[in-house]
């Protein structure tokens, strides 16, 4: 790992070398650029943010790799069809607020999308350079470049320009990506917009879910504050689907259409012995009391946690990867992650299982937890796990985890955290009949338009897909809004 000084050097180096006027091969032979990150040693100990972004030259070297493709290969992997190579092309010339402008013509969200999305299975995916070379790895860094100019040029970039009052209102349920996204699109247009977030704090899982080692809360916050400029209203500790529901939202409070983008904030459990003892967290738990309640600040924070010492992750997503660093930070001196395939099948992102290994989270692979041990206080005291192999496909395309019989031993925790995924958010159904759903409690929509089966209401994000990417997820709302604002001239 090299350090940020030695990366600073080796990109002005480069820059110094090329020539003036690059060809594809020039442009082909660049090395792409490291992130620069905190010490491992260092960061675990704190909660500052671990990547700590590219500099100019950084930014300018891993610019002049892309070869501004004529095709845009890399745009189809975009879920909101960010013109990738303009922007790129605009940071090649140091036009860093143009860039941000083309970017802000498909997403408002390029500051945590540059962070948190999985670059590498979406547009980074079919970079010309990358397939090159024959490694994603080595493709063009879209997503630290789309962050890059986030932070360079953010502070000074325009607000969406609004329409004159269109006299309708639109609801929208929930404050995460899908909903933040339909928002502004909706806005644009003149409509009246207020926001119904069930927790105290906008945001939804960019401010519960994701920790600020990976998303500090201020770029979150000023998202919103973008959006109360332009005229959105937010109302915070109204969980719609309780205290209100869609049809009074439409029928009482004279809302003219809803756009539903609640999440999945369901967490689901393995329903084996010693699920129910007292040190057994969901992994949204756990998160949330530390990146919305924030406990790991004791001195100023009064939201308790479990002081752990040793502790099993189950689960191999992003998801498990926040919850076992997460630990780490708040003073564990053991993290495994239990996981029942191996490393070639774990969904998490390549960087956040580098980072985690780094920082000395352990891997038990080919591993199935089969019982959470408990003492005589109905506390953990250990974990019984049973040995895997990997036998066919299954239906998501990965080998499916066969148990060994006779394989079982006993490991030592104090801690299980239960990070195997996240159901629908259950409320609105309870109290909506009219919205079909399917067997799992997602909602149906229509492809294009995002509609559901009740007129005037529709929904994007997780409450549709399952866990998504957030990029995913504004996709979405963008859909939506596009339909709803279709929907509302003939309304």
């Amino acid at each position: 790992m090299r350090t940020p000084e030695e990366l600073q050097k080796g990109a002005v180096e480069i820059l110094e070398s090329l020539p003036e006027n690059l060809s594809v091969k020039d442009r082909a032979a660049i090395p792409n650029q490291e992130m620069p990150s905190q010490d491992p040693a260092d960061r675990i100990h704190n909660m500052f943010e671990v990547a700590l972004g590219y500099t100019e030259e950084e930014a300018l070297v891993e610019a002049n790799r892309c070869l501004n493709c004529k095709n845009q290969p890399c745009v189809q992997g975009c879920p909101v069809g960010i013109n990738i190579p303009a922007f790129i092309c605009e940071i090649q010339n140091k036009n860093y607020g143009d860039a941000l402008s083309i970017i802000q013509e498909s997403s408002l969200l390029p500051a945590v999308c540059g962070r948190v999305c999985p670059q590498e299975k979406q547009c980074q995916k079919f970079c010309t350079v990358g397939k090159m070379n024959k490694d994603v790895e080595k493709a063009v860094a879209i997503g630290r470049l789309e962050r890059f100019v986030a932070d360079k040029a953010g502070k000074d970039a325009p607000l969406p320009e609004v329409k004159e009052a269109s006299g309708k209102k639109v609801a929208i349920v929930g404050s995460g990506p899908a909903s933040i996204a339909c928002a502004a699109d909706v806005r644009r247009e003149g409509h009246e917009v207020v926001m119904f977030e069930a927790l105290h704090k906008m945001g939804g899982v960019l401010s519960y879910g994701i920790p600020e080692f990976r998303l500090p809360k201020k770029l979150v916050d000023s998202e919103f504050e973008k959006l109360k400029a332009m005229g959105i209203k937010m109302e915070t500790n109204v969980p719609v689907g309780r205290t209100r529901t869609i049809d009074a939202l439409m029928k009482e409070d004279g809302f003219d259409a809803v756009f539903v983008g609640s999440g999945a904030g369901l967490p689901k459990f393995m329903n084996i012995p010693g699920e129910n003892l007292l040190s057994v967290f969901s992994a949204n738990e756990y998160l949330t009391r530390s990146n919305l309640m924030k406990a790991y600040d004791e001195k100023h924070a009064k939201t308790p946690f479990f002081h752990a010492e040793k502790v099993a992750v189950l689960g191999g997503g992003n998801v498990a990867m926040d919850a076992a660093r997460t630990a780490l930070r708040l003073g564990a001196k053991k993290v495994d992650i239990i996981y029942r395939r191996t490393m070639d099948e774990i969904t998490a992102r390549k960087e956040e299982v580098h980072h985690a290994m780094e920082e000395g989270v352990n891997f038990r692979l080919l591993s199935q937890p089969v019982e959470i041990l408990g003492d005589e206080n109905d506390f953990v005291k250990g974990l019984k796990i049973r040995k895997c192999e990997l036998g066919e496909p299954d239906e998501s395309g990965r080998r499916r985890p066969v148990e060994i019989p006779g394989s079982d031993f006993i490991e030592e925790y104090d801690t299980v955290i239960v990070s195997i995924g996240n159901a629908s958010n259950p409320l609105i159904k309870k109290t909506t009949p009219a919205i079909e759903t399917n067997k799992r409690g997602n909602f149906i929509v229509d492809e294009e338009t995002c509609k559901t089966s009740m007129e005037g209401v529709y929904a994007g994000g997780d409450i549709v897909l399952g866990a998504a990417t957030v990029i995913l997820a504004m996709g979405q709302g963008r859909k939506a809004a596009k339909a709803i604002n279709e929907y509302l001239k003939t309304k």
